[in-house]
């Protein structure tokens, strides 16, 4: 994990810093966060595992803000990763307004940003994954949890080329997938032929012959250790996904599938058993205590970044973040097939600090350089924080809604509670790319469409069961639908059809009548056939119109139950 001694030394630097950072307080921070130190690392025993997910088709260094409200229910109600804030600092004993407080919670954000600038890229992440291999030799293991190939203007114009391209340059040893399968059947084959390095999803079947639509698992031998690696897809992927584009895809968490490839690795001599995961985490959590044989989860899909492996019964769960902020170093000692102590570290790519990798420089600028003008045009300016991360609301989201209703003429607007989208500081241009990095998909219509008060509500009794139902087998991941000119009241603790009250008229101030139509905008219908522009190119039309964008707070959403 990020250790105290880490924590005391960067934290000091940023003690004094202002809300508005600047270059000499930046060049203090730099100096204080080293790579060295970053990279700080008391190797353990003979295998080590690397782990990244969630990167959505971000080659650069990125700001990208953690959520301030992320609720758990049920067994996760409390616990990791359901802290944000000064309860997640506590928690993991974080010094206020350190390098850590930045790249894992909410708090402070815009300064520190400014201070510590960009965290991510590929090319940070190549040269952070090469150093370990140097160091440990054939003990490396690397795998990838998925969410790569999507949610950038590159990724999505390349149908996820741009990605391959340079994760082929990182050579992973496996990766799973949820919204690569978005590009189609066809596509996907075709990318995963020329990956080089297996795709794994024991619970993808084809329908039609009802067997493993991928490969389940695959053996390697690191450091003299057998380990099985089992590949597990994003189960609802249908589910959250417009089903169409997968037809002969069927999904699910398919506990039973498996334990029976743990006991089939098991039998067939791994000393290690690895879950490469796009679960979501508290599904692995659940998952973790009912199925016995797992050494290691590297979970995804929730974007969740913990500086600590947080174990159940016997399964360690590693939780990398997203958008390409961190890679996970687990170190485990495994002796006569099982492991006997393990040492992990969250390690943050801050941009400024790590030495980028000149191949992979290289590769991100050619993948890049087909799109470079439109990628850098600037459409408008921040004038407050842009981000998206949040159980109800995300700024970046509240602008998208504002744009809904002006551009489609719209009374209220949905826009789904995606959880990947950078974020743009305040005095920030918005560009061209900030905007795909908030849109970027394979179905970006924006449909116009009448629906009752009634049906409104149904619309978000069924999102906030699949964020707060209490059992996570039924949590479909994702958050909260946001809404524009609609308000609403939420009881999280109440079952499905009771948790939403409240609804509110916003324009008019008057309850939303159940039995009256609203004309209502919004995007990524699962339908096939919507008709609509795409939503970038609103979103775009709307910032160039108001040039300066600012976002107020918004309290439409009244939250108890938590």
């Amino acid at each position: 994990m990020i250790t105290r001694r880490e924590i005391l030394q960067v934290g000091v630097a940023v003690a004094a810093l202002t809300a508005g950072g600047g270059s000499l307080t930046r060049v203090f921070a730099q100096q204080r966060l080293t790579e060295a130190e970053l990279l700080r690392f008391d190797p353990l025993g003979n295998v080590t595992l690397l782990h990244v997910t969630d990167i959505h088709g971000q080659l650069v260094p990125v700001y990208f803000r953690e959520p301030s409200v992320n609720l758990g229910v049920g067994e996760g109600r409390g616990q990791p990763p359901h802290l944000t804030g000064p309860d997640f600092l506590k928690r993991f004993g974080i010094a206020e307004k350190s390098a850590a407080a930045y790249a894992l919670t909410d708090q402070d954000f815009t300064g520190l940003a400014k201070s510590y600038g960009r965290i991510g890229g590929l090319d940070r992440l190549a040269a952070v994954v090469k150093r370990v291999r140097a160091e440990r030799g054939d003990k490396v293991l690397f795998l990838d949890g998925g969410d790569t190939w999507q949610g950038s203007l590159g990724a999505n114009t390349s149908r996820g080329q741009d990605m391959v391209d340079c994760m082929a340059l990182l050579k992973p040893d496996a990766m799973t997938g949820h919204w690569e399968f978005t590009y189609g059947e066809a596509r996907v084959k075709q990318l995963i032929d020329g990956l080089g390095f297996p795709f794994l999803a024991l619970n993808v079947r084809d329908t039609e012959w009802n067997e493993p639509a991928f490969e389940p698992m695959k053996m390697f031998e690191k450091g003299g250790v057998k380990i099985a690696v089992l590949g597990q897809a994003f189960p609802y992927t249908p589910v959250a996904n417009p089903r169409w584009m997968m037809p002969k895809w069927s999904f699910g968490i398919r506990e039973e599938d498996v334990r029976t490839n743990v006991d089939k690795a098991r039998k067939a001599g791994a000393q290690l058993v690895v879950l490469l995961s796009h679960n979501g985490f508290d599904v692995d959590r659940k998952l973790a205590a009912r199925v016995s044989g797992i050494d290691v989860i590297l979970t995804g899909h929730t974007h969740d970044a913990l500086p600590e492996a947080i174990k159940v019964n016997n399964t360690l769960l590693i939780a990398s973040g997203s958008h390409g902020k961190f890679v996970s170093r687990l170190d485990l000692d495994v002796q006569n097939g099982a492991v006997k102590g393990f040492r992990y570290k969250l390690i943050p790519l801050f941009a400024d600090a790590i030495a980028p990798d000149a191949e992979m420089m290289a590769a991100i600028a050619k993948a890049r350089a087909p799109y470079a003008k439109d990628l850098a045009r600037v459409v408008g300016t921040a004038d407050s924080l842009l981000y998206r991360r949040g159980n109800f609301n995300g700024t970046f989201d509240d602008l998208i809604c504002a744009a809904l209703l002006r551009e489609r003429d719209a009374e209220i607007a949905l826009s789904p509670g995606f959880r990947w989208g950078t974020s743009v500081l305040p005095g920030q241009p918005i560009t061209v790319e900030d905007i795909h990095n908030a849109t970027a998909i394979t179905y970006p219509q924006v449909y116009r469409i009448a629906m009752t008060g009634e049906r409104l509500k149904e619309v978000l009794e069924d999102v906030a069961d699949n964020l707060f139902n209490p059992d996570p087998y039924y949590q479909q991941g994702g958050d909260m639908v946001r809404c524009g000119g609609l308000g609403y009241a939420i009881d999280i603790s109440k079952p499905i059809g009771s948790r939403i009250s409240g609804m509110t008229h916003l324009k008019s101030g008057q309850p939303i009548d159940p039995k009256k139509e609203y004309t209502v905008a919004g995007w990524a219908s699962v339908n096939e056939g919507t008709q609509g522009p795409p939503v970038w190119d609103l979103v775009e039309r709307y910032v160039a119109a108001e040039k300066t964008v600012r976002v107020i707070p918004n309290t439409s959403v009244k939250i108890s139950g938590a």
